[in-house]
């Protein structure tokens, strides 16, 4: 118990005496975290990015403006590889993983983008390109197409 104590002691004393660039750049990385509204090959929907506790960014869908099909019923995620997410609803599906904030570059890479309209996953990086414009680049196979995401 007292072990616990004092490494959960030295960890709080650690962040309240971390550097102003640390602190400077974790509030960099933490910019990408919002809310998003994009239009994509005519399918409009939104997207909220989180920072998970393993700090690595995520974008999850939840909102999809025609998210009904003619008889009513949800759009599922019927293209996604893993089968069991084939089910999931069109204004629940986890677009984006993975991501972490490089600061040399002003970028986040490392992560995965899914496309819920092809079925595909590929290589990601995002950047600002001014206050409100997140662009989020998959590249698969040499092949990237490059989607703005407009924060709320």
């Amino acid at each position: 118990m007292k072990k616990v104590f004092l490494f959960a002691a030295a960890v709080l004393v650690s962040s309240l005496f971390a550097t102003p660039s640390l602190r400077a750049q974790s509030a960099e990385a933490d910019k990408i975290i919002g809310t998003y509204h994009s239009i994509q090959d005519g399918d409009e929907y939104k997207v909220k990015v989180t920072k998970l506790a393993n700090g690595t960014y995520q974008g999850q869908i939840f909102w999809v403006k025609d998210r009904l099909d003619e008889n009513g019923n949800v759009y599922l995620d019927e293209k996604n590889p893993d089968k069991s997410l084939r089910k999931t609803p069109c204004d629940q599906i986890v677009v984006m993983t993975g991501m972490t904030y490089d600061a040399s570059d002003k970028k986040w890479t490392g992560g995965k983008i899914y496309d819920p309209q092809r079925g595909l996953k590929a290589n990601c990086k995002a950047w600002f390109e001014g206050p409100s414009t997140l662009k989020v680049r998959g590249t698969l196979l040499g092949i990237g197409e490059t989607v703005e995401w407009k924060k709320l």
